[in-house]
């Protein structure tokens, strides 16, 4: 069961492009100049995802005390370290966007995206024989939302770099969704 949990986690964390490493290439290539202005869907989807890294963020804290399950701990542990990174890059990217754009994204109202709140408060609730299961159930709502938010803006963005990091997101999250359906699904210890 480690092996395949292992190959499992490091799948997600290549999708997320956390590997750590990459290949050189064979001859060095061009960069092409790329406008990354960010417009306002790109800014929308950012201070979106901002607000939901954030509330993954508090799912994955309030998990960390509560799971006893190694694997479990250990895929949120990755879940943790990759979202904070990416939250702390769409924070800057909305910074140079400048105030008209983040502003523009800060007006939309962001109620009904997101059922975080219900979520931790059933994680918080739950007995502690059912925190591992609990917290994959959450879990997994919440970054089935995130890939379909990324794959939106994958479809609707005109920010090279922001769609870069949609379409990541989109699959890293839908991997972590998979590992949490199959960790759900083996019998636990």
């Amino acid at each position: 069961m480690r092996r395949p949990f292992a190959a499992a986690l490091l799948a997600v964390l290549l999708a997320a492009g956390c590997g750590g490493w990459s290949p050189a290439p064979a001859t060095p290539r061009p960069t092409p100049a790329v406008d990354d202005t960010t417009s306002g869907v790109d800014a929308l989807f950012l201070a979106m995802m901002v607000a939901h890294t954030a509330q993954t963020l508090e799912i994955v804290d309030v998990g960390l005390d509560r799971v006893t399950d190694t694997e479990v701990r250990t895929l949120i542990s990755a879940v943790r370290a990759t979202e904070a990174d990416e939250l702390a890059t769409m924070r800057g990217w909305l910074r140079e966007a400048g105030p008209s754009a983040a502003a523009a994204a800060a007006r939309h109202d962001h109620t009904g995206h997101s059922d975080a709140a219900a979520g931790l408060a059933r994680l918080r609730a739950a007995p502690a024989a059912d925190a591992d299961r609990v917290l994959l159930d959450v879990l997994a709502a919440h970054q089935r939302t995130a890939a379909a938010l990324a794959r939106a803006q994958v479809a609707a963005g005109t920010s090279a770099r922001v769609r870069d990091l949609a379409a990541r997101i989109d699959r890293s999250r839908t991997a972590e969704v998979a590992l949490m359906a199959t960790l759900r699904a083996a019998p636990r210890r």
